[in-house]
């Protein structure tokens, strides 16, 4: 027998925003796919227009193009099995439920939504009762020729349960009690999601389908549908849970109280495309050893069903953004520089810079760009700083000779005419050993004077280099004066 090739599709409704979890769904889709020499599918279902968001569309198109997930048949590539968006595929969905209402595994249901809004309020339950699930024939052609509004609902078992396998949780049993009649065919002549969703699979071959473990329960509808078609089930893959950390300790499913959940609105707080993607694939994944930093194409190499777990992950932000500054780590030098410039040029305007000092000084310490303006404030302003930051055990400097130290450096830069890095390197070095004094015990003052602050990105030779003469001058003469005035009052 000839082996299947595998197909999947990421199927997403254009109502808004790419969710972090969408986008893990449309990733192991795509993994499953491509780590077995398969078909990637993107299919638009928007069937549902109530909740239809102008441009949604464009943002599935964008985000999936940004992570490099290139489908290999869809609305923009077309395909075998097309057309691949649901509302242009409508004229389809009817016959089938028609043909299992002739069948007798489906019925025309009449209600009103008033109708079926006492029954909410009576039971609290919303359960359909199954009104209009035995209606004799001519009753049922009377209520069509009348024009009467009308769903069609499939008819579940009334006994017994349904089971089916997942490859990821094992076998799953629902009691057949617990399922609702389901609408296939709602009364705008559109279909269901479910409905939609299982005849679309089947007419475009999809072997595996992957979602969240939260549709498990719903499983034994799409099953149902399979059987009462005689058609074959696909394999299931239900992804464990993305949570998130309370700030009380506890867990709960992600939502924007945790942070940002959207691809977009991640990118925009710096996290790179390439960064997140991967990051991704290790929620609810394990690769077979300890690697963490992954290529998209070293993840289809990567990717087994098997290693995909039943327990909820947990979106670290903290991990998302150590795994960020390994990415920066890695760029090329150029490339910081090229996508740092906006953010260079919140701080230094439209002075022209080394920038790769910078670069030099950032890119190993940054982990998302956004980052770099609080870096570098500083630089634009020098921040009201207490004299006891001249003080430091380590490189010795004391209030004693921190004003002893700046007045010699003061002395020394202010005949320097090379203000680069190298120049003040060779000049600050060689003033130390003059001074006979640790190199630490000068730079740590002169840095501070120039920074005003303990921890900055870079050391002092880089700062005054970017600072310029004039401004590192004024800024050592009044660390001198703030560091003389401690002294005299200490």
């Amino acid at each position: 027998m000839e082996k299947q090739t595998v197909r999947t599709r990421f199927a997403p409704s254009p109502t808004g925003f790419m969710h972090v979890g969408n986008l893990r769904t449309a990733l192991f889709e795509y993994l499953i796919a491509k780590s077995q020499g398969g078909t990637f599918v993107l299919r638009i279902e928007d069937t549902d227009q109530e909740r239809f968001v102008e441009g949604a569309t464009d943002v599935i198109y964008h985000t999936l193009q940004q992570v490099g997930l290139q489908h290999d048949e869809g609305p923009d590539v077309g395909g075998p099995y097309g057309p691949y968006v649901q509302s242009q595929r409508k004229s389809i969905y009817l016959p089938y439920a028609q043909q299992l209402v002739k069948e007798g595994k489906a019925y025309y249901c009449f209600c009103s939504k008033e109708r079926l809004a006492t029954l909410h309020d009576e039971n609290g339950l919303g359960g359909y009762d199954r009104h209009c699930r035995n209606l004799p024939q001519a009753e049922v052609q009377q209520l069509l020729q009348s024009g009467k509004p009308w769903v069609i609902r499939q008819k579940m078992p009334l006994e017994g349960s349904t089971s089916f396998t997942d490859s990821v949780f094992g076998t799953i049993t629902i009691e057949n009690s617990e399922l609702e009649d389901q609408i296939l065919i709602k009364s705008d002549g559109y279909p269901t999601y479910n409905f939609a969703n299982v005849i679309d699979d089947h007419l475009m071959h999809i072997t595996h389908v992957v979602r969240g473990c939260e549709y498990l329960t719903s499983t034994p509808k799409y099953n149902l549908l399979y059987e009462a078609f005689g058609w074959q089930v696909p394999t299931y893959i239900h992804l464990p849970l993305i949570m998130g950390h309370n700030p009380d300790g506890s867990t709960s499913k992600l939502s924007k109280r945790h942070g940002s959940t959207g691809f977009a609105d991640l990118v925009k707080e710096g996290y790179l495309p390439k960064a997140i993607i991967n990051y991704i694939a290790l929620l609810g994944w394990a690769p077979k050893d300890t690697q963490e930093l992954f290529t998209l194409p070293e993840l289809e190499k990567a990717f087994c069903i098997d290693g995909i777990s039943k327990s909820p992950a947990i979106f670290d932000y903290d991990k998302l953004a150590w795994m960020n500054g390994e990415y920066i780590k890695k760029m090329p030098k150029e490339t910081f520089i090229q996508k740092s410039m906006p953010y260079f040029r919140e701080v230094f305007g439209d002075a022209e810079k080394d920038w790769t000092i910078l670069a030099d000084m950032l890119q190993p310490r940054v982990t998302r760009l956004p980052e770099i303006p609080g870096m570098l404030a500083f630089f634009k302003e020098l921040p009201q700083y207490d004299a006891d930051l001249f003080i430091n055990k380590k490189s010795k400097a004391t209030m004693d000779n921190a004003p002893v130290m700046l007045k010699a450096a003061l002395e020394d830069l202010t005949a320097l005419s090379d203000w680069s890095v190298d120049s003040l390197h060779s000049n600050l070095l060689k003033l130390a050993k003059t001074l006979g004094v640790k190199n630490g015990t000068l730079l740590w003052p002169v840095r501070i004077a120039a920074a005003g602050q303990k921890v900055t990105p870079g050391g002092a030779m880089e700062i005054l280099s970017l600072l310029g003469k004039e401004e590192s001058l004024r800024r050592l003469q009044a660390g001198f004066e703030k560091a003389e005035a401690a002294k005299t009052t200490a």
